[in-house]
């Protein structure tokens, strides 16, 4: 294990003071201790180090630094990034949607592997950066944009008819991707009703999210309508722990990779309708405090919601939080009925 050293101007920069750039690696020393001091961030790379300096070199050609109201948190572990494309089991043929290529870490790991990228990145100089690093790559392509606002669908079609060596392919792709921790819900909210398009979804999030989604807890506060969601329209598995001295600049938390292996629509729950399923869910947490005859008295009386509670095996005094994915779908389809 080797700790690296890298001072952060930002951190001792006033607002008068010329934009700060990042130091040039050479400048960068080793250091003892995992520790974080003001005006320092300590990282410690594990294994390869090829992308702790292709990193911060890209960003150094572009005179940039991490912009926090983007989220920007680039990995500097190459075994991370393999990591990312092995859980993803890409391979030679593959098509492949990351989102926020960055500085094109896991971008190169994912092109090396056989597979055909296509990027979104927010960012119009991280979008310069890797659309002229990959230029020699037929397999790349990136768009500018703001991923929670684009129109997937239309870019994967796009991708598919445009792509000669992709039309006789079965028409499904993978993601992966290293997102802003900030946009985690969003994006998942996003992707996980795709399964017509992705086979699965793969990403590094943070780590209390990761577990948050994957293993959720009854009867806890942590127990949300997303737990519905994600179970709803896939497989979730935690994978690995990634320290959050993997990042620069580092974050205040861990991270965790996470795969979500899409169901297609013959494997959704049988519900008559998504929309009023999911209606129903959020109407239930919305005032989650409240026992379900209450929070539900919208859709029918407190009586027919009680004994549709019975019908199901529950309690008649059951909160949302005490309900697993199964329940939710029996009681929906029990109230509908009525």
């Amino acid at each position: 294990m080797t700790t690296l050293v890298l001072q952060n101007p930002l951190l001792t920069a006033t607002e008068t003071r010329p934009k700060p750039t990042l130091p040039p690696h050479n400048n960068i020393t080793t250091a003892g201790g995992s520790a974080q001091k003001r005006g320092t961030y300590y990282i410690s790379c594990a294994g390869k180090q090829d992308d702790y300096h292709a990193t911060l070199k890209a960003l150094n050609s572009k005179g940039r630094f991490p912009r926090k109201s983007l989220g920007q948190h680039y990995m500097l572990n190459s075994e991370i990034n393999d990591q990312l494309s092995d859980a993803a089991d890409v391979k030679e043929g593959d098509v492949v949607l990351e989102i926020g290529p960055g500085t094109g870490s896991l971008t190169n790991v994912l092109l090396n592997a056989g597979a055909t990228v296509l990027a979104i990145e927010k960012d119009p100089h991280m979008v310069a950066l890797v659309r002229e690093r990959f230029s020699s790559r037929d397999r790349f392509k990136v768009l500018q944009e703001d991923f929670v606002k684009c129109h997937v669908r239309s870019h994967m079609s796009s991708l598919f008819q445009s792509t000669e060596s992709l039309k006789s392919s079965a028409g499904y792709a993978k993601v992966v991707a290293n997102i802003p921790f900030n946009i985690s819900t969003d994006v998942v909210k996003q992707l996980l009703p795709m399964g017509d398009i992705f086979t699965e979804v793969v990403l590094l999030l943070q780590e209390e999210t990761a577990v948050r989604l994957v293993e959720p807890v009854l009867r806890t506060s942590e127990y949300r309508p997303i737990n519905i969601f994600v179970n709803f329209y896939s497989e979730p598995e935690y994978k690995i722990k990634v320290p959050r001295t993997n990042f620069f600049p580092q974050p205040k938390v861990d991270a965790a990779i996470v795969t979500f292996k899409l169901k297609q629509a013959t494997d959704y729950p049988s519900v008559g309708s998504t929309k009023s399923f999911f209606s129903m869910v959020n109407s239930a947490f919305n005032e989650k405090r409240k026992m379900l005859r209450k929070s539900l008295q919208h859709l029918c009386t407190s009586l027919e919601i009680e004994k549709a509670l019975g019908d199901v095996g529950l309690p008649t005094t059951s909160r949302p939080e005490e309900l697993t994915l199964d329940d939710f779908v029996k009681l929906h389809n029990l109230i509908t009925e009525l």
